[in-house]
C-alpha cells in the first residue's frame, strides 16, 4: 500500500512525518513525503531513506522575508498552497491508499481534496492539542481575525472559529475544489479536520483532555530516532567541563527579539554555566570569542540534550518533546501559535519554567534559568523522561495499515 505523508511547515512539521515514514516502510508500506523544498528537509529525509516530493516555496525563505515584505497577498498565497499540494498529492497517492496531512491549513486542504478525488483514505493529524476544537482550550487567534473580547467561553469561541476559518480559507478552497470537479463545502474547517482527527502528542506531555465532544485518536508523539554522532569538537567541549545550557530557537526568526543571542549568553553566564548556542533560523551568534560558548548548526538534539544542564528554546512541539525525552529541564520562551501551550505544560509538570513573553531580557531569562536549574526540577525532568511513550509511530503505522484491511 502506498502512503503519502504531506505537510507545509518547519522542521517541527516535517520530522514527525519522517519518523512515521520510517516505521511504515519497516512494515512494508511504500511511503512518500510531500514537503517544502528546503535543503535541510531533503537531507534529513534522504538520510533515513525516505523519498521526498518537494512542494511550494522554501519555508525558510518565506519566514526570513517576513510577512510584511512579501509581494504575494494572503488570499493568493492560500490559493497557491491549496493548488500546489492538491497537484503533488494527487500525482503521488493511489486509489485505496492513504494520505496523512498536517501543517498549514491550505496545504492540508489541498491534500484532503486530492485524497478525496483520487479515492485514498485521508487522515488529518494535529501535532499539538490546541489545533483541535475542545472545551478545554481556546482556538488560535489569527491577527487579522481577532475574537470579540466579550466572547470567553471556549465552546462559543470554537463555534465562532468556524466563521473565522471560512473567512480566511473557504473561498480559495472551494474555488479549487470546483475546478477539479469536487463539491464545495460549507464548513471548511471541520471538513478538512474530519470528524476523527489524530493527535500525535505524548498523552502526559500534551494530553487530550476529557470530556470532549470530538473523537480524537491520540497516537503518542512521532519520534524519529537519530543515530548521528555529535561532531568531535562539540563532544570535546561537552567533556571539558560541567554540562552547559543549550540555547536555540529553531525555526523562529525572532524579529521581535533581535538581541536574543547576546541576551541568552549573558543570562547563562550569570548562572555560572557554559553555553551551547544553536544558530537556528535566527542566526544566533555569540557576543564574543569566549571559550565558554560553543556555536552549533544542525545537530543531533537527542544526543546533545542528554548531555546538557538545561534546554532554553521557543516551545515547538518537537523540541519540547525531545528535551522531555532526554530528561533535560527546560526554559520555554514562547513565540507564536501553540508555543505558549507547551510553555504552560512544562511549567505545570514541574520540568522547567515558562518565560513570560517572547522577548527575554538578561534578568528575566536568568531568573527562569535559576528556577529551572534547581535540583528538584532536574530530578522531576529525569523521572518524567521515563514516563514518555516512544511508540507513537508504531501505533500510527498499525492504525493506517490495519484500516487497509
Amino acid at each position: 500500500m502506498r502512503v503519502v505523508l504531506s505537510t507545509y511547515g518547519s522542521r517541527g512539521d516535517v520530522q514527525p512525518l519522517a519518523g512515521l515514514a520510517v516505521k511504515l516502510r519497516e512494515l512494508g508500506a511504500e511511503v512518500r513525503v510531500c514537503a517544502p523544498p528546503d535543503e535541510e528537509f531533503a537531507q534529513r529525509l534522504a538520510a533515513v531513506g525516505v523519498e521526498m516530493v518537494p512542494v511550494g516555496e522554501s519555508v525558510r525563505a518565506v519566514v526570513a522575508s517576513g510577512a510584511s515584505s512579501t509581494t504575494v497577498d494572503f488570499p493568493t498565497r492560500v490559493a497557491m498552497l491549496v493548488g500546489q499540494f492538491h497537484e503533488a498529492v494527487a500525482a503521488t497517492a493511489e486509489p485505496g491508499g492513504a494520505v496523512v496531512a498536517t501543517g498549514l491549513f491550505p496545504a492540508v486542504a489541498g491534500a484532503q481534496a486530492a485524497a478525496e478525488r483520487v479515492g485514498a483514505r485521508f487522515t488529518y493529524v494535529a501535532l499539538q492539542p490546541t489545533m483541535l476544537p475542545s472545551p478545554h482550550h481556546r482556538p488560535f487567534e489569527f491577527p487579522s481575525q481577532p475574537y470579540p473580547p466579550e466572547l470567553t467561553d471556549h465552546r462559543e469561541l470554537w463555534e465562532f472559529n468556524i466563521g473565522t476559518m471560512n473567512a480566511l480559507f473557504r473561498e480559495q478552497v472551494n474555488a479549487h475544489r470546483a475546478s477539479v470537479g469536487l463539491a464545495e463545502v460549507e464548513n471548511v474547517r471541520d471538513h478538512v479536520f474530519t470528524d476523527r482527527p489524530w493527535l500525535a502528542t505524548d498523552p502526559l506531555l500534551g494530553p487530550w483532555r476529557q470530556p470532549a465532544e470530538r473523537e480524537v485518536v491520540q497516537t503518542g508523539a512521532w519520534l524519529l530516532p537519530d543515530h548521528r554522532p555529535l561532531p568531535a569538537d562539540l563532544s570535546a567541549f561537552l567533556a571539558a567541563g560541567e554540562p552547559p545550557v543549550y540555547v536555540g530557537f529553531g525555526s523562529m526568526p525572532l524579529h521581535g527579539a533581535p538581541d536574543a543571542g547576546p541576551v541568552a549568553v549573558e543570562a547563562v553566564r550569570a548562572q555560572g554555566r557554559r553555553i551551547v548556542l544553536a544558530q537556528g533560523w535566527a542566526n544566533l551568534a555569540p557576543v564574543d570569542g569566549g571559550d565558554d560558548c560553543f556555536t552549533v548548526g544542525e545537530v543531533n538534539q537527542q544526543a546533545l540534550f542528554a548531555r546538557v544542564a538545561a534546554v532554553v528554546h521557543h516551545g515547538g512541539a518537537g523540541t519540547t518533546t525531545a528535551a522531555a525525552v532526554a530528561g533535560a529541564p527546560q526554559v520555554v520562551v514562547p513565540q507564536i501559535v501553540d508555543q505558549p501551550y507547551w510553555a504552560d505544560r512544562v511549567a505545570a509538570l514541574g520540568i522547567g519554567a515558562a518565560h513570560d513573553g517572547p522577548a527575554p531580557t538578561v534578568d528575566s531569562l536568568s531568573a527562569a534559568l535559576e528556577q529551572t536549574l534547581a535540583p528538584g526540577v532536574g530530578a522531576r525532568a529525569a523521572a518524567f523522561a521515563g514516563e514518555i511513550r516512544t511508540d507513537g509511530t508504531a501505533v500510527a503505522a498499525k492504525l493506517l495499515l490495519d484500516a487497509a484491511g
